[in-house]
């Protein structure tokens, strides 16, 4: 269970297969549950007055008990992840819960300047070639590894740079597929595909001040 970032009370993120016993412990904590319509999300009200609201990662009608939603955040395993920064790209093809295909590249782009004048401008025209070349490295990686995929994308990192890659890429519908939630994630490396392909799955679980 992962906390995260919030506007009001507290959220966490729940791995799809810890999901059954978050929700007992839940009932464990704060008494007999209820399900209550809210906004085309399940959402779980204690005796106590803690309430739970789940929010999957693919969109459909609320569930309205416990194995539904279940079976609904498991369901949720095929996808694709393109994560870019600065410093590299990682692009990974997700089946059935499981990294099958992946690449990852480092590129460096330079960051902002104060200097003026001729320098200012060569600085900006070098900064834009490293740009574009970290934009097609990592558009070529999607096209590639993606390839024959049909499900969402997962994004994450720099959303100006992700939305050139997907512009620049030959994957079908690439823009139309990304999913809106967006990953928040370091340099895009092996080991941060890994752990975003948990964060994708993951359903996020908004609660109140009493849970």
């Amino acid at each position: 269970m992962t906390p995260t970032g919030t506007d009001a009370d507290r959220q966490v993120l729940v791995a799809p297969e810890r999901l059954a016993g978050w929700i007992e412990r839940f009932a464990a904590r704060h008494g007999n549950l209820r399900w209550e319509p809210g906004d085309g999300r399940a959402v779980l009200v204690a005796a106590d007055g803690a309430r739970a609201r789940f929010r999957l990662p693919a969109p459909g009608p609320p569930a309205t008990d416990v194995e539904s939603l279940v079976a609904r955040a498991v369901a949720y395993a095929d996808f694709g992840l393109v994560l870019v920064r600065r410093g590299g790209f990682a692009v990974g093809h997700v089946v059935a819960a499981e990294l099958v295909a992946s690449r990852c590249g480092t590129r460096y782009v330079q960051g902002q300047t104060k200097a003026g004048g001729w320098s200012q401008q060569r600085y900006a025209r070098r900064r834009a070639n490293q740009a574009d070349a970290l934009v097609g490295a990592a558009a070529r990686a999607v096209t590639d590894v993606l390839a024959g995929s049909g499900g969402d994308l997962v994004c994450g990192g720099d959303r100006a740079l992700v939305r050139q890659v997907l512009e620049v890429s030959r994957l079908p519908g690439a823009l139309e597929r990304a999913r809106q939630d967006w990953l928040d994630v370091g340099e895009p490396r092996r080991r941060v595909l890994q752990e975003g392909v948990t964060k994708a799955r993951s359903v996020r679980i908004e609660l109140n001040a009493k849970a």
